[in-house]
């Protein structure tokens, strides 16, 4: 088949690498490069790399593309964050009907927002090995083949941390190998219809693509929409916390923040609406114009306060209660959520705006006229600082480590605050508590759930609408429901995708 290039994009090597239908990618094309010419050079190499940035905040619109509501992979992220029990809304509408909020989609084959997902991250990984596969050869000077390789390596990374959260069993550092079934795992262009691998083949190459996008070194990138070797290193943190290798984690998030790149906020900036790329402590993230956002379907459209759409003016997402009843009276983070809104406390842009208890105010556009834009975070220095907290803590003996690391956060956030001598499970809960409050809203709660097998339980959050996820309110630990099925496309197209998951 022939490769063509739509939007920057190799559209139709997700198609070979998992053997899809040919029109299961099929885009409108906004620029065609042909596929034997764009990896002659690092130039057109970055072309390709700008298109999987892309991606990541756009929403395809084609029918077999497109999935209302997901705009790229914040709206993922905004999807499993409805699937914890901090982020809620006051009524039955968006994210029930998805299936979401409820784990409907999760285990429906062919849910749309299901196959979002699974289509979404295979798709970054098609071209970023159309990139890995080539840019070796391309001409340019070697510091642009080894930041552009570095680049797509931490993307590919990036991908499969999340499919093999998603479609595998969580995993479990005692009991490796963890043999359980993931993903199928293409590494080049040329491999297609693949049989999945598991869990423990899948976080041993991510391992390995971050170790060597780390080994490249790259600290200079265009701007921070790119990955730079501090990227590639929070996510080498990110991933060890997942799998309880606490010492990798604690390597990894310390030269982060030892390095101090990406100071923390002031409690100025910390107010200001969590859309702006230019944040101190943005270390990646998105930064779409006008042009490229999508007006009514975006992240910020779905979650900002002032976000002047219609499901945002009537259903204002709102903080678990009893998690914001936990924050420190002098904790900027308490500014974030009004427990009672008032046209006094909380001023909207019209009065087609519906005022709801613990409303957040945390995310605002970024632009006056413009009703959804606003730069998404992908990895903020608050994450290093709560995951070298949290390894430390669950590494045992090392609780004074822990609360010093803590406390480096919850002193900005709190400039009153004092350094907590909480230990063992108590200092745990504390530091928990603070990376719930700290990255509510960003895509990491249900996946904190499934990672250290605790059950969903909304039914301590006093002010949770049962009715907003069909009555779904408690799933025990280790539940099949943390589980996502496989795409029932993906299983008709490709005969080597092996059993589906229970």
């Amino acid at each position: 088949m022939k490769k063509i290039v739509f939007g920057a994009l190799v559209v139709s090597s997700f198609m070979t690498i998992s053997g899809c239908k040919k029109d299961y990618l099929e885009t409108k094309p906004t620029d065609k490069v042909d596929n034997v010419s764009i990896f002659t050079t690092t130039a057109n190499a970055s072309v390709a790399l700008n298109g999987i940035y892309r991606y990541m905040f756009e929403r395809t619109t084609t029918t077999s593309s497109n999935a209302q509501g997901k705009p790229g992979v914040a709206g993922i992220l905004l999807g499993i964050d409805h699937m914890g029990e901090d982020l809620h809304q006051a009524n039955a509408t968006w994210f029930t009907s998805t299936g979401e909020g409820n784990y409907v989609a999760a285990r429906t084959d062919n849910a749309a927002s299901n196959l979002y997902y699974y289509r979404t991250f295979f798709r970054m990984i098609g071209n970023a090995n159309y990139i890995i596969a080539n840019i070796d050869k391309a001409e340019g000077t070697q510091a642009e083949r080894n930041r552009v390789k570095a680049e797509a390596l931490t993307l590919r990374a990036y991908s499969y941390s999340y499919l093999v959260q998603f479609y595998g069993t969580r995993y479990n550092a005692a009991a490796k190998p963890n043999n359980q079934l993931a993903v199928p795992m293409p590494l080049s262009p040329s491999d297609s219809r693949m049989p999945r691998v598991s869990v423990e083949t899948v976080y041993a190459q991510i391992v390995k693509d971050l170790d060597d996008a780390i080994a490249l070194n790259v600290t200079t990138v265009p701007n921070k929409t790119h990955i730079n070797v501090w990227v590639s290193k929070g996510l080498r943190a990110r991933v060890a916390l997942t799998m309880q290798d606490y010492p990798n984690a604690i390597k990894y998030a310390k030269e982060v923040v030892d390095g101090n790149a990406y100071p923390l906020m002031s409690q100025a900036d910390y107010q200001t609406g969590f859309n702006n790329l230019a944040l101190s402590e943005y270390m990646w993230g998105s930064n779409p114009t006008t042009e490229q956002g999508d007006t009514f379907g975006s992240y910020y459209a779905q979650i900002a306060y002032n976000a002047n759409t219609t499901y945002q003016r009537g259903t204002p997402k709102r903080i678990n209660s009893a998690l914001y009843n936990l924050i420190g009276a002098n904790d900027v983070r308490k500014k974030m959520w009004e427990p009672a809104p008032t046209t006094a406390n909380f001023p909207l842009p019209t009065t087609a705006f519906v005022r709801v208890p613990y409303m957040s105010r945390k995310f605002s556009v970024k632009a006056v006229g413009d009703p959804s834009l606003g730069d998404f975070p992908w990895m903020r220095s608050a994450e290093m600082h709560l995951i070298l907290a949290e390894a430390y803590a669950r590494s045992g003996g090392q609780d004074l480590a822990a609360q010093n690391a803590l406390f480096a956060l919850v002193s900005r956030r709190d400039l009153t605050a004092v350094k907590s001598t909480n230990t063992g499970q108590a200092l745990i809960d504390e530091i928990m508590v603070n990376r719930r409050v700290e990255l509510w809203g960003e895509g990491f709660r249900y996946l904190d759930l499934k990672r250290l097998n605790l059950p969903l339980d909304r039914t301590v959050v006093p002010n949770y609408t049962a009715t907003s996820v069909n009555n779904v309110m408690l799933i025990p630990a280790g539940d099949s429901r943390f589980l996502f099925l496989i795409p029932r496309d993906e299983i008709n197209a490709n005969p080597n995708i092996g059993p589906q998951n229970p």
